[in-house]
């Protein structure tokens, strides 16, 4: 069973960002579709999931990667914007993070050092924060 669906999947295009995303897209539209009495939401689940398989199993890997790259390029500020949240809230647990009053710079300093001067490494001001 599993070597004829290898076969069959032999030269498919697979899942990628934007298949995944696709896949979100339905969820979502059909939650939305349970509690909203309206077939739109449904219809609108329906395609993307029909879209999405046929994305999947597309041989046509040069539109399916430039589908992909434009998906990547136009979600590149929001991507970026998360990982960065994502980041900060990893390493609020050891550093506090506060902004350089003059030039509004990010600054990250170790935590449970009592009361410190900071100096802004880009404009050099010097400001006293408790860590």
């Amino acid at each position: 069973m599993k070597r004829k669906l290898m076969e069959f999947m032999r030269g498919r295009y697979g899942v990628d960002q934007f298949g995944r995303a696709l896949f979100w897209a339905t969820m979502i539209c059909l939650i939305i579709s349970f509690f909203v009495r309206t077939n739109l939401f449904y219809a609108l689940a329906l395609i993307l999931l029909v879209y999405s398989y046929f994305r999947m199993f597309s041989r046509n890997h040069a539109k399916r990667y430039a589908e992909n790259q434009r998906f990547l390029v136009v979600t590149a500020g929001v991507r970026r914007s998360f990982a960065s949240w994502k980041k900060t809230m990893a390493q609020r647990k050891t550093h506090h993070i506060y902004r350089c009053p003059g030039c509004k710079q990010k600054i990250r300093v170790p935590r449970g050092k009592g009361r410190i001067a900071i100096t802004c490494p880009k404009c050099h001001t010097e400001f006293i924060k408790n860590s």
